[in-house]
């Protein structure tokens, strides 16, 4: 008898990777499943309280519209991750806000039709509207090259029959098409592309551990501790250590910044220093209600302006071209097969459609795969849809319980820091010199190296180039795609070979295992 997919994937990786297939089975215990659950939750904690507070004050809000934007995100959050586990690729794939909207996002704050607005709330709300105009118009990019297939019908069927000026046209959209569907990636070129998807968010990491050595070190000591060496002292409860390390450790690091803060060890220190340190200083547990459901048009009916929301666009497409590179981590951290290009496209559709549940609700930035989470997946060897979809379920519930879901939130930024510089290391392994040139210099001028008098297309051009990700793989396609492509042992070299077979739905028995849609949906959405 033929071995199963999930038999194939152990024999190929060892024991103790459970794999999405395995659900058809369950976990051994619920209550397993349930910690790791949560332990998705607070590890996507750290990017939804980020982002949305460096840029509400930017826009006006208080703590009070800081709570009930991270309660928002968190929602839409837990929303999009079933959406994408049920529907999308079903890999368990964690979507959480995407750092890829904030460059697009400051333009819009500091957009000049907004400075003479004198009440803060009035500000924060007209700001909001306007972001959830563009995210709104900036989703139906995703949305259409996801669902509609049109780029694969380009290329199967029309590129032949037209001419030659017409195909040098063509071809453009060829290389737009094949970067998020990666027809004709290789192996060798999504190296950089999933590598700089870890890599290019180190940013978040080391630099957030230095804001506070006293707790973001020790954390990271201990994590790795528990994670990598706990094991080998006490083999008898491997498993444990192996799989609940954010857990032991950030509970632990988390009663000592605790016990700093209560012993006074920052009464003296400078604002900046007990902003990072302290565990009371968030700000979010008395600005959050305590029971709130977040509703789409919160904030008001949209506003839409055309050259922000096509500035909003080409951040939709960047983070379509991260996602891509995030999707092939975490089906590799799955024990899954490599992704039918049809898989992968279903997965970007739904992505479109949780961007434009984003725009409806009002969460200031878009949504895209979660880098950390995908991290996560490496360090626990599980990676069951369940787990993500329990996870799902603590974003919703503690999204609605406001003030339950504010003291998670206000674990200390240096702590989640901490968990980014392991997580983003598993991601990836490479750097790229471009992006943080562009990064730099909007860092010390305070905009990118293209500055016209034209916002929308200055953010067109610097968000793409300021994004690792996008470059790495852009680069990467094109050297490979284009040196010495039809000698036969570059082929070879390039390991294209491997993933031919993944190119068809079915061409790969294992797909159907790993990729089909529940309730019978892939008699009426077939994958191809």
């Amino acid at each position: 008898m033929a071995a199963t997919a999930t038999e194939e994937v152990l024999r190929r990786h060892g024991k103790g990777v459970e794999t999405i297939a395995e659900e058809r089975v369950g976990l051994s215990k619920l209550a397993e499943a349930i910690l790791l659950g949560f332990q998705h939750y607070l590890v996507m904690l750290g990017t939804t309280v980020l982002i949305p507070t460096s840029l509400v004050p930017q826009m006006g809000g208080g703590n009070e519209e800081k709570a009930k934007v991270i309660q928002t995100l968190l929602f839409v959050a837990g929303l999009n991750t079933l959406l994408q586990s049920l529907f999308g690729t079903r890999l368990p794939a964690v979507m959480g806000g995407s750092f890829t909207f904030v460059p697009t996002t400051i333009s819009i704050i500091l957009a000049g039709r907004f400075s003479d607005e004198t009440d803060p709330n009035e500000k924060f709300k007209r700001i909001m509207r306007a972001i959830q105009g563009s995210l709104i118009v900036a989703s139906t990019l995703q949305i259409v090259l996801g669902f509609s297939g049109l780029w694969r019908n380009v290329t199967r069927f029309v590129l032949g029959t037209l001419n030659w000026v017409t195909c040098q046209v063509m071809e453009i959209l060829v290389i737009l098409h094949v970067i998020w569907k990666y027809w004709f990636l290789s192996p060798l070129s999504a190296v950089p592309l999933v590598s700089l998807v870890g890599f290019g968010l180190y940013e978040f990491g080391f630099p957030g551990v230095a804001k506070c050595v006293e707790i973001g070190l020790p954390q990271l000591v201990i994590l790795v501790f528990i994670s990598q060496y706990m094991p080998h002292v006490l083999k008898r409860g491997k498993n444990i250590f192996d799989r609940f390390a954010v857990l032991f450790s950030v509970a632990i690091v988390w009663i000592y910044a605790l016990l700093l803060t209560v012993g006074g060890a920052y009464n003296g220190s400078p604002p900046k220093t007990q902003l990072s340190c302290r565990t009371d200083r968030a700000g979010l547990i008395d600005g959050a209600p305590w029971i709130r459901v977040p509703w789409p048009f919160q904030w008001g009916a949209p506003a839409f302006d055309a050259g922000e929301a096509f500035a909003m666009m080409m951040a939709t497409f960047v983070a379509l071209v991260e996602s891509s590179g995030a999707f092939i981590a975490v089906s590799r951290y799955a024990s899954a097969t490599p992704m039918p290009p049809s898989v992968l496209s279903r997965g970007v559709g739904w992505q479109g459609v949780g961007i434009l549940l984003s725009g409806l609700f009002g969460t200031v930035t878009g949504t895209s795969v979660s880098v950390e989470n995908a991290g996560l997946l490496a360090l626990t060897r599980v990676g069951s849809r369940r787990v993500v979809q329990i996870a799902a379920g603590f974003m919703i519930f503690f999204s609605v319980l406001g003030k339950f879901g504010a003291v998670f939130a206000s674990i200390p930024a240096p702590i989640i820091a901490a968990l980014y510089c392991l997580f983003f290391a598993y991601v990836g392994a490479g750097g790229l010199s471009v992006p943080q040139y562009f990064n730099e210099y909007t860092a010390i001028n305070g905009y990118g190296p293209v500055h016209t008098s034209g916002r929308w297309f200055n953010d067109i051009v610097n968000v793409p180039f300021s994004s690792e990700p996008f470059v790495a793989g852009l680069v990467a396609f094109f050297l490979d795609n284009t040196l010495h492509k039809r000698d036969g042992g570059i082929r070879k070299d390039r390991g294209k070979h491997w993933w031919d077979k993944f190119r068809s739905f079915k061409g790969d028995t294992r797909s159907d295992e790993f990729y089909s849609l529940p309730f019978n949906l892939n008699k009426y959405f077939p994958s191809v």
